[in-house]
């Protein structure tokens, strides 16, 4: 039995996802830059490439200013060609206007035939320093706005910081139906577990023990019970897989075998969600690990020493790693977003070892969100006027 209620309770797998490294997060060791692994559109496009050839049904491309890619423009980048993977794309509230960022999404929706997520963002914009209760109520307004753009004829909205009344949403109708594309979320303060549980479809979270991952879930789960829904979980998690153990936990070693700390520390301080709590978790965890960094038998947070953020790795066997998926899905996780140094090369170990060997799935797909033709939308078959 799952922790708690999950909407995909039924689907006997999960949506498997990699990731791309947009935001100068690539290496073959650890906080040691190296040019041919840069986040430039022919490195990121070949990640996602790689990973829908090997059969990932999703793929994250985050936000941050620093070197590095728009997050909407190189999803843009990626429609013509990809032709299976989903992009779940970084989208950071407020930062473009929010009518016309529903028109954008719409845009690259039709762009991608429903292949769109939207992972929601609350952090800091450059030169801000805002407080978090004023970020999440505007991120708040931004997706109610959003939802009101998918799903009805006109945006009304009185709030705090935006204001609309009558504007036609015609303009911003995507290509997937019945809600539009799903909303990933993750956060941990109180007004980002009820950002999440009233209006989002996917809580992520962050590797920690799982006792405290139940933990989370569980407060998660109270905030969308007040609003009468149910959400799925994500787990965001680094990925070291080996034929052996040993070959997996040598491989560790190796990649911050040549990490300087204090540089390690100025990579984790540059990203915007440096200060968040929870960046601050993770911090805690990696001083519960113990002397080789490891909080759980397979579960190492040497990562965290120069990423901000998602800051461990599941490390093990195929079949040691088989079976953490497995009682990770167990407990109601429905979405996996994995990663790995170099991420071409990871994706290859875990897409060859690991992932033939899943059930996964398309959550818009489950959701009922993408339709078998092409919607009649303004900017799909629809009449134009």
């Amino acid at each position: 039995m799952t922790v708690v209620p999950v909407t995909s309770a039924d689907i006997g797998g999960a949506e498997v996802s990699w990731f791309a490294a947009l935001c100068s997060d690539d290496y073959q060791f650890l906080g040691v830059p190296d040019g041919d692994l840069r986040s430039s559109f022919e490195h990121c496009s070949d990640i996602v490439q790689k990973a829908e050839q090997l059969g990932f049904r999703n793929i994250l491309c985050p936000s941050s200013y620093q070197v590095g890619q728009d997050t909407l423009s190189f999803v843009a980048g990626c429609a013509p060609i990809t032709s299976k993977i989903n992009l779940l794309a970084a989208i950071r509230c407020g930062e473009m206007q929010p009518i016309m960022l529903a028109r954008t999404v719409a845009t690259l929706d039709h762009m991608l035939k429903g292949r769109l997520t939207l992972n929601v963002i609350s952090s800091d914009f450059p030169g801000e320093v805002a407080d978090s209760a004023f970020r999440y109520k505007r991120s708040h307004e931004v997706v109610e706005i959003l939802r009101q753009a998918w799903t009805r004829d006109t945006i009304d909205h009185e709030g705090e910081v935006y204001q609309f009344k009558g504007v036609s949403t015609e303009p911003a109708r995507p290509y997937q139906q019945n809600g539009g594309p799903l909303l990933y979320f993750g956060g941990y303060s109180p007004d980002a577990l009820e950002l999440c549980g009233a209006q989002c479809d996917v809580h992520l979270m962050w590797p920690e023990k799982k006792e405290q991952l139940a933990e989370r879930m569980k407060a998660v789960h109270a905030r969308a019970e007040a609003h009468g829904r149910t959400l799925d979980y994500g787990l965001r998690v680094h990925m070291i897989v080996r034929d052996t153990e040993k070959e997996a936990r040598e491989y560790a070693d190796y990649i911050v075998s040549k990490l300087d700390d204090e540089y390690g520390k100025l990579i984790r301080e540059r990203a915007h969600d440096s200060i968040s709590l929870g960046v601050a978790h993770q911090a805690r965890a990696r001083e519960l690990a113990d002397q080789f960094g490891y909080i759980e038998p397979h579960l190492w947070t040497g990562i965290g020493r120069a990423r901000s953020g998602c800051g461990a790795a599941l490390v093990g066997s195929t079949d040691q790693i088989l079976s953490e998926l497995e009682s990770y899905r167990k407990m109601g996780i429905r979405a996996f977003i994995l990663s790995g140094y170099p991420h071409i090369d990871e994706a290859v170990h875990f897409g060859t070892k690991v992932l033939p060997q899943l059930t996964t799935a398309s959550l818009p797909h489950v959701y009922g969100r993408v339709p078998l033709e092409t919607p009649d939308t303004p900017l799909g078959n629809g009449v134009r006027r």
